[in-house]
């Protein structure tokens, strides 16, 4: 029995002595207690029921914020200094297919995608010196097999700041050069985010000559060549170039890139094959540049003329936009008159792009040529970008573990072992928005095989000197 049963036990008694003949009052102070211990076990109920709820709610705040991305810096670089940001999860255990920890990124994606602001990077790199320190520039390491082969590439870009920087870490080397055009239509925000990024390197540098960029235009093509130009021009003798859009990532490290490019020997590595009856359209009949009511705005409408066939009895050949060249090419088809005249003819004909690097690349006597009677080189065989198409899936690849754009895969984070072993240089394509965890994952291995290759070179550190 409780001690307030025997204490109310007690107060009836009394009670009952005190008023011996009268069973009224005993009654009342029954019937008192009784409602008395009613309000207690109310109380008792409603107690419990508001710890448990309070219990619920501290785990849903627990389990909430375990998945909030932390920011990343240097362990040199104040707490402040925020620049992309990172995601807590075990990249290890994602390369591993580690289904609980591809499920927490499933659940990242899901919720806890953090868009990186193009005004973070412009104002960390106002403050250069910072920004090279926050972001390990001052921490890149060459050996002498990369300083011996310097590569340039072309980016052409026109949004996600942060995802242009990401990639050129990736990539840096002191002795790289990098060109950066972006689309003349980018945010203002993009335009000074990449301008306050080129002021801290002496070698990444903005195209001196840009375009308004539209899809499957001649605009796309113009824009790598006006990097070339530039390229060209610098005083960094570089061996081989390639070209990037925003959306690719690097599945190899720097040293790594060396060493393939190295065994071509000069050669040069894109896609090039036989064009297809549907692929024959796109330059045979005149295509013009029209207002669509599309993300696009402008695209190449294709017209009822049919276009003369390409000049110097040209053979054509198809592929895709992506390539690996040689300087020597380069430097060959910069001074080219036949190049100059299939250039001027692929003016007005759909996606240029694909078909002008596929076909020059075949031209007799070209650096590095891919003689026409060789057969034909897809993009699986060339390696220089690997791309999932839907309708290739489950048949070629497994299927894409992001979303699709156009049947073209935006890689997931359970793609990780897949992309890294399948043998390419990079791949295409990546959306921090989609999946943030496949890039920053691809990120830390490419670091972490960056520093197992040079550890079995002889390896100097050259620290990059901002301006």
């Amino acid at each position: 029995m409780s001690t307030s049963s025997v204490s109310s036990d007690i107060e009836c008694n009394l009670m009952k002595r005190v008023v011996k003949r009268s069973v009224g009052p005993a009654q009342a102070c029954v019937s008192r207690m009784r409602r008395k211990f009613a309000n207690i076990k109310k109380w008792k109920i409603l107690s419990s029921t508001l710890s448990l709820l309070i219990v619920y709610i501290l785990l849903l705040v627990r389990v909430k914020y375990s998945f909030i991305p932390e920011p990343s810096t240097s362990p040199e670089v104040s707490d402040d200094v925020q620049t992309h940001h990172r995601y807590n999860i075990s990249c290890p255990a994602i390369y591993d297919m580690d289904p609980v920890e591809v499920g927490k990124s499933l659940r990242i994606r899901w919720k806890e995608v953090v868009e990186d602001q193009d005004e973070s990077l412009f104002s960390l790199t106002s403050n250069c010196p910072l920004f090279i320190k926050s972001r390990g520039y001052d921490k890149v390491c060459v050996s002498e097999e990369e300083r011996d082969f310097p590569l340039a590439y072309s980016l052409v870009v026109h949004k996600s700041a942060w995802m242009v920087e990401r990639v050129i870490k990736a990539l840096y080397s002191p002795g790289n050069i990098f060109c950066i055009h972006y689309d003349q239509k980018s945010s203002p925000q993009f335009i000074s985010a990449i301008e306050g990024l080129v002021s801290c390197f002496p070698n990444v540098f903005i195209a001196s000559k840009r375009e308004l960029v539209y899809y499957a235009s001649i605009t796309r093509l113009q824009a790598d060549l006006n990097c070339l130009s530039d390229l060209l021009r610098s005083e960094v003798k570089w061996r081989y170039v390639i070209n990037l859009c925003g959306q690719d990532f690097p599945l190899k490290t720097n040293i790594e890139l060396v060493s393939e490019l190295k065994k071509l020997k000069g050669a040069n590595m894109l896609e090039t094959s036989r064009p297809t009856p549907y692929k024959e359209m796109r330059y045979s009949f005149h295509y013009e540049l029209k207002d669509i009511p599309h993300e696009y705005q402008k695209m190449p409408m294709k017209t009822e003329q049919k276009k003369p066939p390409p000049p110097h009895g040209i053979e054509m050949f198809i592929g895709n936009a992506y390539f690996v060249l040689s300087r020597d090419f380069v430097v060959h088809m910069n001074s080219s008159e036949v190049v100059k005249d299939f250039l001027v003819w692929s003016g007005d004909t759909y996606s240029p792009d694909e078909h002008f690097w596929a076909t020059i690349v075949r031209l007799p006597g070209v650096p590095g040529e891919v003689p026409r009677s060789e057969p034909d080189v897809t993009d699986l065989m060339s390696r220089t970008r690997l791309v999932k198409w839907s309708y290739l899936e489950e048949h070629l690849y497994p299927p894409c573990s992001g979303v699709h754009v156009r049947s073209v895969c935006i890689f997931g984070a359970a793609e990780m072992r897949w992309l890294l072993n399948y043998g390419h240089l990079f791949a295409n394509k990546f959306d921090p928005k989609v999946d943030p965890i496949i890039i920053q994952c691809l990120e830390e291995k490419l670091e972490e095989r960056q520093k197992l290759f040079q550890s079995v070179a002889s390896s100097t550190c050259n620290k990059v000197s901002p301006k």
